[in-house]
Protein backbone atom coordinates (compact mmCIF):
# COMPACT_ATOMS: atom_id res chain seq x y z
CA UNK A 1 0.00 0.00 0.00
CA UNK A 2 2.80 2.58 0.77
CA UNK A 3 4.20 1.43 -2.45
CA UNK A 4 1.46 2.32 -4.27
CA UNK A 5 0.85 5.84 -2.15
CA UNK A 6 4.53 6.53 -3.33
CA UNK A 7 4.25 5.92 -6.92
CA UNK A 8 0.97 7.85 -7.05
CA UNK A 9 2.70 11.09 -5.59
CA UNK A 10 5.40 10.64 -7.35
CA UNK A 11 3.53 10.56 -10.12
CA UNK A 12 1.35 13.79 -9.37
CA UNK A 13 4.67 15.29 -8.62
CA UNK A 14 5.42 15.01 -12.05
CA UNK A 15 1.73 15.74 -13.87
CA UNK A 16 2.72 19.06 -11.51
CA UNK A 17 5.87 19.86 -13.44
CA UNK A 18 4.74 19.15 -16.74
CA UNK A 19 1.74 21.46 -16.42
CA UNK A 20 3.85 24.55 -14.68
CA UNK A 21 5.56 25.07 -17.67
CA UNK A 22 8.50 23.91 -19.78
CA UNK A 23 10.87 21.67 -18.06
CA UNK A 24 14.89 21.06 -18.74
CA UNK A 25 16.56 17.97 -17.13
CA UNK A 26 20.38 18.42 -16.31
CA UNK A 27 22.11 16.21 -13.67
CA UNK A 28 18.95 14.18 -12.87
CA UNK A 29 17.98 17.19 -11.75
CA UNK A 30 14.74 19.55 -13.07
CA UNK A 31 14.87 23.34 -13.49
CA UNK A 32 12.02 25.62 -14.86
CA UNK A 33 12.56 26.97 -18.43
CA UNK A 34 9.45 29.66 -17.08
CA UNK A 35 6.99 30.85 -14.76
CA UNK A 36 3.66 29.22 -15.19
CA UNK A 37 1.05 30.17 -17.70
CA UNK A 38 -1.84 31.92 -16.65
CA UNK A 39 -3.88 28.31 -16.95
CA UNK A 40 -7.34 31.13 -16.93
CA UNK A 41 -6.15 32.69 -20.33
CA UNK A 42 -4.34 29.38 -21.44
CA UNK A 43 -7.28 27.50 -22.33
CA UNK A 44 -8.08 28.43 -26.28
CA UNK A 45 -11.57 29.64 -25.93
CA UNK A 46 -10.62 31.82 -23.41
CA UNK A 47 -7.46 33.08 -24.97
CA UNK A 48 -9.45 33.70 -27.93
CA UNK A 49 -12.17 35.81 -26.21
CA UNK A 50 -9.62 37.73 -24.80
CA UNK A 51 -7.54 37.91 -27.51
CA UNK A 52 -10.93 39.27 -29.54
CA UNK A 53 -11.77 41.82 -27.05
CA UNK A 54 -8.08 43.53 -26.88
CA UNK A 55 -8.44 43.82 -30.68
CA UNK A 56 -11.78 45.56 -30.25
CA UNK A 57 -13.18 47.96 -27.52
CA UNK A 58 -16.63 45.68 -27.21
CA UNK A 59 -17.99 42.96 -28.38
CA UNK A 60 -21.67 41.41 -28.21
CA UNK A 61 -22.02 37.77 -27.08
CA UNK A 62 -23.18 37.14 -30.03
CA UNK A 63 -20.58 38.68 -31.85
CA UNK A 64 -17.92 36.71 -29.59
CA UNK A 65 -19.85 33.61 -30.52
CA UNK A 66 -19.70 34.08 -33.76
CA UNK A 67 -16.26 34.54 -34.16
CA UNK A 68 -15.14 32.01 -31.78
CA UNK A 69 -17.39 29.66 -33.33
CA UNK A 70 -19.16 28.07 -30.51
CA UNK A 71 -22.13 27.37 -28.44
CA UNK A 72 -24.08 29.76 -25.85
CA UNK A 73 -23.19 27.29 -22.71
CA UNK A 74 -19.47 26.90 -24.00
CA UNK A 75 -19.00 31.01 -24.35
CA UNK A 76 -21.29 31.71 -21.15
CA UNK A 77 -18.99 29.15 -19.07
CA UNK A 78 -16.36 30.57 -20.28
CA UNK A 79 -16.86 34.46 -20.65
CA UNK A 80 -17.81 33.79 -16.78
CA UNK A 81 -14.63 32.60 -15.27
CA UNK A 82 -13.07 35.33 -17.17
CA UNK A 83 -15.49 38.14 -15.48
CA UNK A 84 -15.25 36.31 -11.84
CA UNK A 85 -11.35 36.61 -12.10
CA UNK A 86 -12.09 40.33 -13.30
CA UNK A 87 -10.36 40.00 -16.52
CA UNK A 88 -13.71 40.82 -18.53
CA UNK A 89 -16.49 43.84 -17.52
CA UNK A 90 -20.28 42.51 -18.67
CA UNK A 91 -22.98 44.77 -19.49
CA UNK A 92 -26.40 43.94 -20.20
CA UNK A 93 -28.84 45.79 -21.56
CA UNK A 94 -31.90 45.45 -24.04
CA UNK A 95 -32.20 46.80 -27.47
CA UNK A 96 -36.03 47.11 -27.53
CA UNK A 97 -37.24 43.45 -26.25
CA UNK A 98 -34.24 42.14 -27.39
CA UNK A 99 -31.45 41.14 -24.91
CA UNK A 100 -28.13 42.48 -25.25
CA UNK A 101 -24.94 41.11 -23.70
CA UNK A 102 -21.81 43.58 -24.05
CA UNK A 103 -18.20 42.46 -23.12
CA UNK A 104 -15.29 44.49 -22.58
CA UNK A 105 -11.73 43.89 -21.27
CA UNK A 106 -10.67 45.46 -18.50
CA UNK A 107 -7.14 46.87 -17.47
CA UNK A 108 -6.27 43.75 -15.44
CA UNK A 109 -7.59 41.64 -18.73
CA UNK A 110 -4.98 43.51 -20.51
CA UNK A 111 -2.67 43.36 -18.11
CA UNK A 112 -3.22 39.70 -17.98
CA UNK A 113 -2.92 39.03 -21.70
CA UNK A 114 0.47 41.03 -22.55
CA UNK A 115 1.80 38.60 -19.20
CA UNK A 116 0.79 35.69 -21.17
CA UNK A 117 1.76 37.39 -24.11
CA UNK A 118 5.71 37.76 -22.62
CA UNK A 119 5.63 34.48 -21.19
CA UNK A 120 4.88 32.58 -24.53
CA UNK A 121 7.30 34.92 -26.45
CA UNK A 122 10.40 33.92 -23.79
CA UNK A 123 9.15 30.35 -24.23
CA UNK A 124 9.44 30.54 -27.81
CA UNK A 125 13.22 32.40 -27.65
CA UNK A 126 14.32 29.62 -25.03
CA UNK A 127 13.41 27.19 -27.62
CA UNK A 128 14.76 28.56 -30.76
CA UNK A 129 17.92 29.43 -28.89
CA UNK A 130 18.65 26.02 -27.75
Amino acid sequence: MAKHSALKQATQKKHNQAASGLRELRGGKTRSLAPELDRLIHERLRLGIVSALAANESLTFSDLKSLMNTTDGNLSVHARKLEDAGYLTCTKSFDGRVPRTEYKLSAAGRRALESYLNHMETLIQQMRNR
